[in-house]
């Protein structure tokens, strides 16, 4: 993968890197930073859908549609890597266990995307907040960007109810109430976690889903 051809751009926070209804020709390749895919509607409302760390690929879905259904901005600074999709598939066509990967790959995003459609569905606010946190603390924990108990969440109030389906006043509340509670404690973008066990069992999260154990072994 390092050996094909990309193009590199540095991004501010809240930058429109592709654009929702695009036909893109690259993949979008995340170096450094926090990138988000989200839904606009017809009144103007945003749904976000993902999160995407260091290591994501936020459009692989573009190496076989037309045209994307979502678009992918910046949530902090960072930097992106764009690799042209008749490279992508050549190199998977030469490597079978690389695309066996993307597809795993695949499989896993689709596993998050039904957490966090039970999550709006079914869950309470405080449980969205709970399990959003422990999601993104045990990525960030499996690539080495997280310490024993906390990590970098750059993401605003409004960001995170616009991912959890909550208005910015109710996620303020939410998480004024966890740390009362002493669960966490959430300043300059640094989420501290003091008891990992209570805030697992208050959002349910069971990180099973995630697979990181099956996607650290070798194939």
């Amino acid at each position: 993968m390092a050996e094909l051809p990309l193009r590199t751009r540095s991004v501010e926070a809240g930058v429109d890197l592709i654009p929702q209804g695009s036909t893109p020709s690259e993949c979008c390749f995340v170096i450094e930073g926090w990138m988000c895919r989200h839904v606009l509607t017809a009144n103007g409302g945003r749904q976000i859908v993902a999160f995407h760390i260091p290591g994501d690929l936020p459009d692989r879905d573009s190496l076989h549609l037309p045209h994307l259904d979502h678009a992918i901005s910046s949530i902090s600074a960072g930097r992106v890597a764009f690799i042209p999709h008749e490279a992508v598939l050549a190199l998977l066509s030469a490597r079978p266990n690389l695309a066996v990967a993307f597809w795993r790959d695949a499989v896993v995003d689709a596993g998050v995307f039904r957490q966090w459609l039970t999550s709006v569905g079914r869950r309470t606010a405080k449980q969205r907040v709970a399990h959003l946190i422990c999601e993104m603390f045990t990525r960030m924990e499996a690539l080495g960007l997280a310490d024993s108990d906390h990590f970098s969440f750059p993401v605003t109030q409004a960001q995170l109810g616009d991912a959890l389906g909550l208005s910015s006043v109710h996620i303020n509340r939410t998480l004024q109430e966890l740390k009362a509670e002493g669960v966490i404690s959430w300043r300059a973008s640094i989420v501290t976690i003091h008891d990992e066990a209570q805030l697992r069992g208050i959002g349910d999260f069971d990180p099973g889903y995630l697979e990181l154990k099956a996607m650290a072994q070798p194939h």
